[in-house]
């Protein structure tokens, strides 16, 4: 089972996926997102009842955190895959927009 919604409201719009998150449904919450992204601007996407995240999944939800889209999700393990996504995601803009110091030649990461 798999199952999508979207909600626009006035701060933005609300994915809301149940089931799984693999295979097919790939190209179904990425076009989603994407649209709402065009569209709407702020998108979350929440995992609400997700029991399966494959590997393309996690793919996914990087590429979709890189771009701004804000993940949530409940259960344990969904919520630690996407707070970890999301911080990797963060760290990687950090230092791609420089927020690293210069210092001796090498680039490093501010604590």
């Amino acid at each position: 089972m798999f199952r999508i919604n979207r909600t626009d409201g006035h701060s933005g719009t609300v994915v809301t996926v149940d089931g799984y998150l693999s295979g097919e449904c790939i190209e179904v919450v990425e076009g989603c997102c994407d649209q709402a992204l065009s569209s709407m601007g702020r998108v979350e996407l929440y995992l609400r009842d997700v029991s399966v995240i494959d590997q393309a999944g996690r793919a996914l939800l990087s590429r979709l955190a890189a771009r701004g889209v804000r993940l949530l999700a409940s259960g344990v393990y969904n919520s630690h895959l996407v707070q970890e996504l999301s911080t990797g995601c963060a760290e990687r803009r950090k230092l791609s927009s420089g927020a690293g110091t210069q210092r001796g030649g090498s680039m490093q990461r501010k604590p």
